[in-house]
């Protein structure tokens, strides 16, 4: 079983510390770091799994931190701040954290969320944010990412909104596997990805998949290409194919 390699990103040296050594003692292999030169070194030199990314780094910001990485990086994110407003949660979701706690935590909540990411990010490359520009083809529709287009197979072009949008790129980004509630809701941020949906937040997002349908499928009522799994949530069970824009 591979060990994971967590960077831990803060500018105090104490809590840098404290979190290494707890890192350590659970299992992982613990990389400490003080701003974006060190991380962009840490990523050069091997593989890291994941990133404990402080918000406040001095004279640097983690958030302005994690959009440059995510020009370039998949690697997934976890902002940690003492700042915990939904404005500055959703600064963090923005700019591609993977997900975002507020200190002081407790420890078993940071291993909790730390399993929950990296879990989704092993089972797809791609469940939350991810800023992938691509063109995607399927059943003879077509999606430029950079454009934000959706050709249908007669070339007409359909409107999406933002939701139904990132609903969309997460059911291209996989393709034949089963996508629980709880995995869209959190691709979507409308939960976090270690918590079980609500009921309301649950019927938001079967509201949501039942509108991408009405654009996509020839039947709603009877769809061929995102379809319920019973007991699970929804696939997209269509082939998907990729080229670079």
């Amino acid at each position: 079983m591979t060990i994971p390699r967590v960077l831990v990103v803060d500018d105090d040296p104490e809590l840098r510390s404290m979190l290494t050594q707890l890192l350590q003692q659970n299992g992982c292999i613990a990389l400490p770091a003080t701003g974006e030169a060190s991380i962009r070194k840490h990523l050069a030199a091997g593989r890291i799994d994941l990133i404990l990314l402080d918000v406040m780094l001095g004279d640097e910001s983690g958030v302005e931190i994690c959009s440059r990485l995510r020009e370039d990086q998949s690697v997934p994110i976890i902002m940690i701040s003492a700042l915990s407003s939904d404005k500055d949660r959703m600064a963090g979701y923005a700019v591609g954290a993977d997900d975002y706690i507020a200190k002081p935590f407790n420890p078993e909540l940071l291993f909790a969320r730390i399993r929950a990411v990296r879990a989704r990010s092993h089972r797809t490359s791609s469940l939350a944010y991810r800023r992938r520009k691509a063109v995607f083809r399927f059943a003879g529709w077509t999606y430029d990412s950079k454009q934000n287009e959706v050709l249908s197979p007669e070339g007409y072009l359909v409107a999406l909104s933002r939701r139904e949008t990132a609903l969309l790129q997460a059911l291209l980004a996989n393709p034949h596997i089963p996508l629980t509630r709880q995995e869209i809701a959190a691709a979507l941020h409308v939960t976090s990805d270690d918590e079980a949906p609500s009921d309301s937040e649950g019927r938001a997002v079967d509201v949501l998949v039942g509108r991408l349908r009405a654009k996509i499928e020839a039947n709603p009522k009877h769809p061929e290409m995102l379809r319920t799994e019973r007991g699970v949530g929804y696939v997209f069970a269509v082939d998907v194919a990729t080229e670079e824009p």
